[in-house]
C-alpha cells in the first residue's frame, strides 16, 4: 500500500519496490531533560537528560539559581515567563538556554507546579527535544523538508498508524494517496482523545482532541512520557498498562483518564490502550484512545451526591443548620451558588393551587453558599437572616404555588422581570449567572420555603436531571426541617404538660425538710415520664413518691399524670405502701387494656413497665415504711455520715399483675438523709454503675448546710452532659416530734369517759398554750370518742399531736368498721356529729391498720 510523503520531497513507498539497502538500527533516543526548581528559583534536581542537553553535571547546577542557565539576553524573557506562570498549575513556552560550551539553544519547556513533602512548592521542568544552537541544524535532522535517516522505528510505526503523517494542506486525491490523506484527517479530527506512544512510551503523535483536553500542542508533548506530560498517579497507572500492551498483554482498559495538570483524574472518561503491530505482528507502538462518558459520568455523580446528602443533611434538629447543609451539599457538586429561604409562616394544605397567588410572599434568607467569595452570591451571603419579600407572580411565588421546581435561563422573561422588581434577586443572580433552578421545599403537605440554585462557572446549563436531583436534595432537607419543627412543638408541649403535672410547690409539713430536682432528657427522644411527689398524711406523717413511666413524649407525660393522681388518691385513704402499689399495679393493667389495639407503639402500653418507690415517714415514731415496684432502692445517710442503701424488697414493675409487693420498715434517727431518684441518674455514658454509685455516695456523705446544695452536688458529680434519660431526684432530711408534742390516753369503753377525755384534752391544750383551740378540740374529742364507744370495740385510745400550725386529734379502736358522714333528717337524734366535725376541722378521715382503725381530725392553729 502506497503512503503519501510526510514532507515535501519524500518519495512514496512502492508496494512492489525491491528492498533497499539494510537499515541500521535506530540510535537510542536521549532521555528527556528534567529539572526541579523551587519557589526561590534554585535548582533542586538535575537529570541525565538535562546533562546531555546543556552539558552541566549535577554538581555544577543543583543548589544554584536557575537563572544562570538562561542566555545572557534572555533574562527579561525568563522573568516574564515566571510572571506568566504565577498562580497557574502548568506553564509552557520557548526559552533561550545557555549550553556549558557557550552555545545558545532555544528550547520548548513544559513546567508543572508540584508540592513536595511538606509546605514547599516547586516546579518540575520537562523537555524532550535536543537543544538547537542558534543558526545550526540539530544533530540527526536533515534540512527542512527531508526525513531524518535515523528515524526510530517507533516513530515510523506511529506515523504510519496515524495515517502516514501526511500534510493536511495537500488537496485530497483519489486512490491510495487520498485514503492516506483521509486517514490523517480522521486521526487529527477524531471526536475522541487519541495519541500514539512508541516502544519507549514516548509520545510521537497526538490528535486535536488530546491537545484540547490537555491544553498542549503536539510539539510540546512529542518525546515525553505520559507521567511527564500529566504528573498524576492515573498517568503512572496508564503507562504501566501501556508497557503491558508492549509486552504482548493485548488491549487494556481504564475507567478514568488523566486531566490537565492540577485537575487530577477525570472519572468521566473511558480509556483504551491498543497495540500497533507491524506486518510481521511485532508490537511497535501503543495507541491511546479516550472516550468521554459524559451522561454516565453525570448520572454517577448525581447518585454519589444524593448518597452523600443522606449522611450530611438533617444531622441536627436545627432548621437553620439543615438549610445550610442543603446549600453546602449543592455547591459545588450541583450548582455554583445556592440560597435557601424559609417561609415565616409555613403554609399547610393538600395539593398546591395550579395558579400562582397574586400576593407577595415573605420569607427569611436562612442559608447561602457560593463557589466564589466575590461571586454572584457574595452580596446575598451577607444578608443571611434578613427578611425577603418575593414579588407577586415572581418565579419563586409561582413555583411555590404550583408545588414543583422550574428551570430558567438568563434570558427568561420571568427571571428578568423578577430581577427588575427585586434588587436582592438581581444581586443574588448576578450578571454572569446563565442558569437558575427554583425548587419549593415541601414536606407532609406543608410548604416550608424555597431553594434557589444558579450556575455561572459551570458552562453547562441546568437540565431536567439536575432539577430532579435538586428536588430530591430539597425534599430531604424539607423533611428534616419539618420533623425538627414538629419535634420542637411536641417537645415544648410535652415539657409544658410535664411541668404542669409535677408539684409546683412543696406542701407545708413539719416531718421532713425536702429539696427536689427534675432534669428532662437532652436527646431527640423527648421528655419522659419521671415524676416525684410529696403527700402530707394524717398524724403528721408524710409520703414520698418517685416514679418512672416507660417511654417519652406526650403519652408518657400523660400516663405519668394519671399515675400521680392515682397515687395521691390511694395515699389519701392511708393505704400501706405494699397495698398502694398493688392497687396501682391493677390500675396500670386497666389502662393497658383500655389502650390495647389503638396503637402498637411501646408508648401506648398504658404505663406497663413503670417503676415506683413509695415511702411513708412518721415523725412521731421516726419509722419509715417503704415498698418499691422495680425501682432503684433509696439511699439513706445517718447523721454520722454513713451511707447505705435501704434493703427494700425489689418488687416487679407495674403492669405485670399477680405478683406481690413487700413493705420494709426501718427507724431513722433524727437528721437522717433520704435520697430517692430515678434510674436516669445512674445511666451516665462516661462511667459504669459501680463508679456512679461511688460518686453518688460521696456526694451524699459530704456535709451541707442546705438540701439544695446536696442536690446540686449529686447532679454535678454524676453528670458531665445533658442526660439521655429524665432524672428526678428527691432528697429529704428527717425531723422528729418529741414526747412534749404528743399526748395519748387509754380510755375505757364507757360513755362516762367522754367527759374525762374532754378534760384531758383541755388540760393538754393549756400546757401547750393553745387555749384558743379548746372549744373546737373539746367538740371534736367528744364526737370521736363517743362514736368509738358506741360503734367500735375496745381498746380505745385518744391522741393529740401538736405540730407548728396544726393540731391533730386521733381516736383509735379495734373495730375495722369505718364511720361515714350522712345528713341527718329533722327528727333524727344522731348523725350530726361527723357533719359538725367536718365543718369545724380542716380535714378528717379514717386510717386502717392490721387490726382496728384510727379516726382523725385536723384543725389549723394559724390565725386564718
Amino acid at each position: 500500500m502506497e503512503r503519501l510523503p510526510t514532507h515535501p520531497g519524500e518519495r512514496p513507498h512502492e508496494s512492489n519496490a525491491s528492498p533497499g539497502p539494510a537499515r541500521t538500527a535506530p540510535p537510542t533516543p536521549p532521555p528527556p531533560a528534567t529539572a526541579a526548581v523551587d519557589a526561590r528559583g534554585i535548582v533542586t534536581e538535575w537529570s541525565e537528560g538535562a546533562r546531555q542537553l546543556l552539558g552541566y553535571p549535577p554538581s555544577e547546577v543543583v543548589g544554584q539559581p536557575a537563572a544562570r542557565l538562561l542566555a545572557d539576553d534572555a533574562g527579561t524573557a525568563g522573568e516574564a515567563a515566571l510572571r506568566d506562570a504565577a498562580g497557574r498549575e502548568r506553564w509552557s513556552g520557548t526559552v533561550a538556554l545557555r549550553h556549558r560550551d557557550g552555545r545558545r539553544l532555544r528550547r520548548e519547556l513544559l513546567a508543572h507546579r508540584r508540592t513536595a513533602d511538606g509546605p514547599v512548592t516547586e516546579w518540575l521542568v520537562v523537555s524532550a527535544v535536543t537543544g538547537t544552537p542558534e543558526g545550526q541544524t540539530p544533530e540527526g535532522q536533515t534540512p527542512e523538508g527531508q526525513t531524518p535517516a535515523g528515524t526510530p522505528e517507533g516513530e515510523a510505526a506511529g506515523s504510519e498508524a496515524a495515517g502516514g503523517g501526511t500534510s493536511g494542506s495537500e488537496a485530497a486525491g483519489s486512490g491510495t494517496s487520498g485514503s492516506g490523506r483521509l486517514g490523517e484527517w480522521a486521526f487529527r479530527q477524531a471526536p475522541c482523545v487519541m495519541a500514539v506512544f512508541d516502544a519507549d512510551l514516548r509520545l510521537v503523535r497526538a490528535n486535536a482532541g488530546m491537545e484540547q483536553v490537555l491544553s498542549l500542542t503536539e510539539d510540546q508533548m512529542r518525546g515525553l512520557r505520559l507521567p511527564e506530560i500529566v504528573p498524576h498517579p492515573v498517568s503512572d497507572e496508564t503507562e504501566a498498562k501501556m508497557r503491558r500492551v508492549l509486552e504482548g498483554g493485548g488491549p487494556q482498559q481504564l475507567r478514568a483518564g488523566a486531566g490537565p495538570a492540577g485537575t487530577g483524574a477525570n472519572d468521566g472518561w473511558s480509556t483504551s490502550l491498543v497495540p500497533l503491530e507491524d506486518p510481521a505482528g511485532h508490537v511497535r507502538a501503543v495507541c491511546l484512545a479516550a472516550h468521554q462518558r459524559l451522561q454516565e459520568h453525570l448520572a454517577r455523580q448525581r447518585m454519589l451526591l444524593l448518597s452523600e446528602a443522606s449522611a450530611r443533611i438533617g444531622t441536627t434538629a436545627d432548621s437553620g443548620r439543615t438549610a445550610q447543609e442543603l446549600a453546602d451539599i449543592a455547591v459545588p457538586g450541583l450548582a455554583d451558588f445556592a440560597a435557601v429561604d424559609l417561609l415565616d409562616a409555613p403554609r399547610h394544605g393538600g395539593a398546591p393551587s395550579p395558579a400562582a397567588p397574586a400576593r407577595p410572599l415573605a420569607a427569611t434568607r436562612t442559608a447561602v453558599r457560593s463557589v466564589l467569595d466575590d461571586g454572584p452570591a457574595a452580596s446575598a451571603a451577607g444578608t443571611a437572616g434578613m427578611k425577603t419579600l418575593y414579588p407577586a407572580l415572581s418565579p419563586v411565588v409561582r413555583c411555590l404555588a404550583q408545588g414543583h421546581g422550574a428551570l430558567y435561563d438568563a434570558a427568561d422573561p420571568d427571571l428578568l422581570r423578577w430581577a427588575r422588581q427585586d434588587p436582592g434577586a438581581a444581586r443574588l443572580l448576578g450578571s454572569t449567572t446563565h442558569s437558575v433552578m427554583v425548587v419549593p421545599m415541601r414536606a407532609h403537605g406543608a410548604t416550608l420555603g424555597v431553594a434557589l440554585f444558579g450556575r455561572h462557572r459551570h458552562a453547562e446549563p441546568f437540565e431536567a436531571d439536575d432539577l430532579w436531583l435538586a428536588e430530591e436534595l430539597t425534599a430531604k432537607a424539607a423533611v428534616s426541617i419539618h420533623t425538627a419543627r414538629r419535634d420542637s412543638r411536641e417537645h415544648t408541649s410535652t415539657m409544658t404538660l410535664q411541668r404542669s403535672l409535677l408539684p409546683q410547690t412543696l406542701p407545708d409539713q413539719g416531718a421532713l425538710d425536702i429539696a427536689t430536682r427534675y432534669l428532662p432528657a437532652g436527646t431527640r427522644a423527648g421528655v419522659g415520664g419521671d415524676w416525684f411527689d410529696v403527700i402530707p398524711l394524717s398524724g403528721a406523717r408524710v409520703a414520698l413518691v418517685v416514679g418512672d413511666v416507660v417511654g417519652h413524649g406526650i403519652r408518657a407525660s400523660a400516663t405519668m399524670g394519671r399515675l400521680r393522681t392515682a397515687v395521691r388518691t390511694l395515699a389519701d385513704v392511708d393505704l400501706p405502701p405494699d397495698e398502694l402499689l398493688t392497687h396501682l399495679d391493677d390500675l396500670v393493667l386497666h389502662l393497658s387494656a383500655d389502650e390495647s389495639g389503638t396503637d402498637d407503639t411501646a408508648e401506648s402500653a398504658g404505663g406497663i413497665g413503670t417503676t415506683c418507690l413509695y415511702a411513708v415517714y412518721d415523725p412521731v415514731s421516726r419509722r419509715c415504711a417503704l415498698a418499691r415496684a422495680g425501682h432503684p432502692p433509696p439511699a439513706a445517710v445517718t447523721p454520722d455520715g454513713a451511707v447505705r442503701f435501704l434493703d427494700v424488697p425489689a418488687g416487679p414493675p407495674l403492669g405485670l399483675g399477680g405478683l406481690p409487693f413487700e413493705t420494709f420498715e426501718t427507724e431513722l434517727p433524727e437528721g437522717s438523709l433520704l435520697a430517692l431518684y430515678t434510674d436516669g441518674l445512674l445511666a451516665a455514658r462516661d462511667h459504669d454503675i459501680d463508679e456512679a454509685l461511688d460518686k453518688m455516695f460521696a456526694a451524699l456523705a459530704r456535709p451541707a448546710k442546705t438540701l439544695d446544695t446536696v442536690c446540686d452536688r449529686v447532679l454535678t458529680a454524676m453528670l458531665t452532659h445533658r442526660p439521655d434519660d429524665d432524672i428526678a431526684l428527691l432528697v429529704a432530711r428527717t425531723r422528729a416530734l418529741h414526747a412534749d408534742r404528743v399526748a395519748a390516753w387509754d380510755l375505757a369503753s364507757d360513755p362516762a369517759v367522754v367527759a374525762r377525755a374532754r378534760k384531758h384534752a383541755t388540760e393538754q391544750l393549756t400546757a401547750w398554750g393553745l387555749d384558743d383551740a379548746a372549744f373546737i378540740t373539746e367538740l371534736t374529742v367528744s364526737e370521736l370518742v363517743t362514736n368509738a364507744i358506741r360503734y367500735g370495740r375496745p381498746p380505745i385510745q385518744l391522741r393529740l399531736i401538736h405540730e407548728d400550725s396544726t393540731l391533730t386529734c386521733e381516736v383509735f379502736d379495734s373495730s375495722s368498721t369505718a364511720p361515714h358522714m350522712r345528713r341527718a333528717r329533722t327528727f333524727d337524734e344522731g348523725g350530726r356529729g361527723l357533719l359538725l366535725v367536718g365543718q369545724l376541722a380542716r380535714r378528717w378521715g379514717t386510717r386502717h391498720a392490721l387490726t382496728g382503725k384510727t379516726v382523725w381530725a385536723e384543725q389549723s392553729l394559724s390565725p386564718g
